[in-house]
């Protein structure tokens, strides 16, 4: 059974992308679906290459049972294109750049999109950085992402019949 490959993308790989990834991962143990996925995050700015989460999002995660402390920026890559199926930005200004840096071939693999695509009820299409605010930006992305999180999911049980 090949796996499902999901990229989250933000900034620095520190926030809103690992607050993502690790929203989504629970709720895959939640519907016993985690083999059929490889997910992953990553940031377009090196800056924070090696760095856990920040603090703030993983307290704002942990306060919801999620943990991100295993997890550890790095910088997307070309190759992060025929690895995953969907690469998933948090804003309009992550997929601007994820698609000039896609490449462009007639098999690329990946699509992508914005988070909030698959959040209609939510008005904006961008997912907030938290990071210069204080720690209740970071719950209010926690639950901004979750929301995100589960309309991808349920597009992604419709669309490959899980």
């Amino acid at each position: 059974m090949e796996r499902i490959g999901i990229l989250f993308v933000c900034t620095g790989n520190i926030c809103r992308s690992p607050t993502a990834q690790g929203v989504f991962e629970h709720l895959l143990r939640q519907e016993k679906l985690s083999q059929r996925f490889l997910i992953d995050s990553a940031g377009i700015s090196s800056s924070h290459v090696g760095a856990a989460p920040d603090p703030r999002s993983q307290q704002a995660a942990k306060a919801r049972g999620v943990d991100l402390s295993k997890q550890r920026a790095r910088k997307v890559s070309v190759d992060d294109f025929q690895r995953f199926d969907y690469v998933i930005a948090m804003d309009e200004s992550h997929q601007d750049v994820l698609l000039r840096l896609q490449p462009d071939t007639n098999d690329r693999r990946a699509r992508v999109h914005l988070l909030l695509e698959f959040a209609p009820t939510l008005v904006s299409k961008d997912v907030p950085d938290p990071y210069y605010g204080p720690l209740n930006g970071f719950q209010r992305v926690f639950d901004i992402v979750e929301t995100g999180c589960r309309g991808l999911l349920a597009e992604l049980r419709q669309r490959h019949k899980l």
